[in-house]
């Protein structure tokens, strides 16, 4: 049957029309969402670069505003590899970045630690092997957590149930973000985005440090919680803290197959830093 020219021009477009919201449903599923404006457009995998290390790096894209940014990660597996508190005081200086505090360490990996103020001094509990630098436990409604190291194991505790006398070392920072696998109803602001820097620990004791790399914008404290609690993220840390973000993040990481610093914009007096144990 002869179809007029009109008829045949609009089943065209319709056609079109649903091959065009086909191929967009295609490409949304293939971002899946962290939050209403943030997606993965690459997962990333962990790839081994020593033993008992491993490097990851997720890629995201922000809708509004437009950007994109790299979420570098390391994993330590704390059998091989143990954690210490790093203060610059040690050497001498004032403050440093994080591959100049490593270098001077000895360490292989180092990411910044807690809040400081304007002269360079850090705030709240500071505890390192080498000596105690501020023993209050800060009850401000920003510093809910601590990472430590007791009994030569690695944890992170709410501030509330820290015992300092039993720490070898420790650093008050925040806010603590997931404890004992529950998402941690943060200070306000939740909904902004900064460069951030964090530490978890996850099921098998493992340590997971990470970085956002990009100045302008970053993540939230709820986009970092359901990164790190969704399962489908595979990064699942029951506990994870959040560390001094801002200019302040920075990690850096030198193997025998990797050199990487993610630079800040301002240097810190103190870092955690990663070390191999001796076999």
């Amino acid at each position: 049957m002869f179809q007029p020219l009109s008829f045949i021009v609009m089943l065209s477009l319709l056609a079109l029309t649903a091959g065009a919201i086909s191929v967009q449903t295609l490409v949304s599923a293939a971002k899946p969402e962290v939050s209403a404006t943030l997606s993965v457009r690459n997962a990333g995998t962990w790839k081994s670069l020593d033993s008992g290390i491993e490097y990851r790096t997720i890629t995201l894209e922000r809708s509004e505003p437009s950007y994109s940014l790299d979420f570098k990660l390391i994993r330590f597996d704390t059998r091989q590899v143990s954690p210490r508190i790093i203060s610059s005081s040690q050497f001498q200086l004032k403050s440093g970045d994080a591959q100049t505090l490593a270098e001077r360490s000895g360490a292989i990996a180092a990411i910044n630690a807690n809040y400081f103020d304007e002269k360079g001094k850090p705030l709240a509990f500071l505890k390192s092997a080498a000596q105690d630098i501020n023993r209050s436990l800060s009850k401000h409604a920003l510093y809910t957590g601590v990472f430590g190291v007791r009994d030569s194991i690695p944890f992170i505790t709410h501030r509330n149930d820290f015992r300092p006398e039993e720490a070898q070392e420790a650093l008050q920072s925040g806010p603590l973000l997931l404890n004992h696998g529950e998402i941690v109803q943060a200070m306000p602001g939740l909904g902004r985005y900064s460069r951030r820097a964090v530490i978890g620990v996850d099921k098998q004791q493992r340590l997971i440090v990470g970085v956002t790399d990009t100045l302008l914008g970053g993540l939230s404290f709820a986009e970092l919680q359901e990164l790190f609690f969704n399962p489908r993220w595979q990064l699942q840390t029951p506990d994870l803290l959040n560390l001094d973000g801002g200019g302040s993040a920075q990690l850096y990481i030198k193997t025998r197959t990797l050199k990487e610093f993610i630079s800040g914009t301002s240097e810190v007096p103190v870092v955690i830093g990663f070390f191999k144990k001796r076999s």
